[in-house]
């Protein structure tokens, strides 16, 4: 995870460097440098440790290590470093916001790059991941998805018209894409896809599994988002994913887990007013 901030600001200065190399007749011949130093503008010193966390970024993007590229990313420093003199000379910084601006942006990126040592030095073990998949596993076996529909209004009875509608033979998906107020489904003909019953608010589950295939609900399920009516499509056995495809996934809800607990604990024992 990065801080986009910081690195568009980056590559909109850097982009100079270009306008630079296109329209100069010659480079110039870099002087002799302090240990530790890439160039000197006007007197300041641009150390090597800029340039080499520019060259770490580019290596990690798939670039090659090379004089080249070397050069270019120090021809890119000594034009963000122009520009930043010529920012501080004009006073920009000082002007009202700016400074808590500045501020609350490199405060940002530290506290990014803080979360990234911290999932560093907080790793996963594969005993820990291996053992919420068979958790996962042995609860999902055994269980069926079902494939619904629905058509959601805000009126008892005007899901009870629906229903009427329904019984004379009119078109489940039709009327959802006429009538349903769900923006997710409407367009899809009320389309759901394929869905644990628990993973819907427990009235409108509770309704779709006493339905059999093709069948909808014959009076209106009430749910805090309004009346629904639901019809089942489809049953199928759940199909565990291999441990491989949803490894990723159990790593960051373990990482989201330690960090939140860690967020809780400094929280806990700071001082708040």
């Amino acid at each position: 995870m990065r801080f986009k901030t910081s690195t568009l600001l980056l590559s909109a200065v850097f982009g100079l460097a270009i306008y630079t190399a296109c329209h100069a007749q010659e480079t110039p011949k870099a002087a002799p440098q302090t240990p530790g130093v890439v160039a000197t503008v006007n007197g300041k010193p641009i150390p090597q440790s800029q340039l080499d966390v520019l060259l770490k970024e580019r290596v990690a993007q798939g670039e090659k290590d090379n004089e080249e590229l070397r050069k270019k990313l120090r021809e890119d420093l000594i034009t963000r470093e122009v520009l930043y003199q010529e920012m501080v000379k004009s006073g920009f910084e000082k002007s009202p916001g700016m400074a808590t601006q500045a501020d609350f942006v490199r405060e940002n990126y530290l506290l990014q790059a803080y979360l990234q040592d911290f999932i560093k030095t907080h790793p996963v073990s594969e005993d820990m991941l291996k053992a919420e998949y068979g958790k996962i596993k042995s609860e999902l076996e055994n269980k069926q998805e079902y494939l619904a529909r629905h058509i959601l209004v805000e009126k008892e009875a005007d899901a009870k018209d629906i229903i009427a509608q329904l019984k004379k033979g009119a078109k489940f998906d039709k009327l959802a894409m006429e009538k349903s107020k769900d923006p997710g489904s409407a367009s899809k003909g009320g389309d759901l896809g394929w869905n644990l019953p628990s993973s819907y608010v427990k009235p409108f589950g509770e309704a779709l599994v006493k339905l059999k295939k093709g069948q909808y609900t014959q009076t209106p399920v009430e749910t805090q988002f309004g009346w629904h009516v639901v019809k089942l499509e489809d049953v199928r056995p759940v199909k565990v994913p291999q441990y491989e495809e949803v490894k990723a996934k159990l790593q960051q809800r373990f990482q989201q887990q330690q960090f939140d607990k860690f967020l809780a604990d400094l929280r806990a024992k700071s001082k708040i007013e």
